[in-house]
């Protein structure tokens, strides 16, 4: 699989998702996530929103859906998301009705091993009930809780080799990672290359970050995209 670059929109407001997708796609961006912040605030509006406004582009809908996963992931994949995210954690019956749901509407669904005892296993599970895509998250929560208390925190880079070995879907590494770490997961064997929080959104307050985001976004993309070329 060639790599893919997605920006995750963990903002709070419509219009700043959508100028900041603006940039990111003139900037070579492949695919948008209405992160969940995005989704807690606007809804499917705001998922609607980003199809009106990118009609050919892959839309990832970060519901982390724990229950209620037919519906949910049919209201999604109904506003526009072409990709949805279920947590391994939830009921092996709810991972099931996600699968069943994009099926049925067509979207593809996105396990997340957050917060999962043994990771691998997780992303195992994930595959095994039917998710296309996994992606191996070590939550913003836990990052920050670990190294308040003085500890090294935690990175997805920590166990990404295992779990890409352990799966045979394509693989996505989320959690703080740094500019440099980002571009290196293809290297891992990780295809799927998320930039959020906190490379293009400022972590603490969840807008957009300072700074020539465009043109440093356009230098990832080219690294990235030119490492299958």
């Amino acid at each position: 699989m060639k790599p893919i670059v997605q920006i995750s929109l963990d903002l709070t407001n419509i219009d700043e998702a959508l100028e900041t997708a603006a940039m990111a796609m003139r900037a070579g961006v492949d695919w948008l996530e209405a992160g969940t912040p995005l989704i807690l605030a606007e809804g499917l509006h705001g998922v609607r929103k980003l199809r009106e406004a990118f009609p050919d582009t892959p839309i990832v809908a970060d519901l982390k859906t724990m229950d209620g996963g037919y519906l949910e992931a049919e209201m999604m994949a109904k506003a526009g998301a072409t990709h949805v995210v279920v947590m391994a954690r939830a009921h092996e019956e709810t991972i099931k009705c996600v699968v069943q749901a994009g099926k049925d509407f067509g979207a593809e669904v996105m396990g997340d091993n957050l917060a999962c005892p043994d990771m691998v296993a997780g992303a195992r599970r994930l595959e095994d009930l039917g998710c296309s895509y996994v992606i191996h998250h070590i939550g913003y929560d836990e990052r920050r809780g670990i190294a308040a208390q003085g500890h090294r925190m935690p990175s997805p880079l920590d166990q990404l080799r295992e779990v890409v070995e352990a799966v045979s879907v394509p693989v996505q590494a989320v959690g703080g990672l740094s500019l440099e770490q980002a571009i290196q997961c293809p290297d891992y064997g990780a295809p799927l290359v998320v930039l959020g929080a906190p490379l293009t959104i400022d972590a603490d307050a969840f807008k957009t970050a300072e700074g020539d985001l465009e043109a440093s976004l356009r230098l990832i993309c080219e690294k990235i995209h030119g490492k299958n070329s």
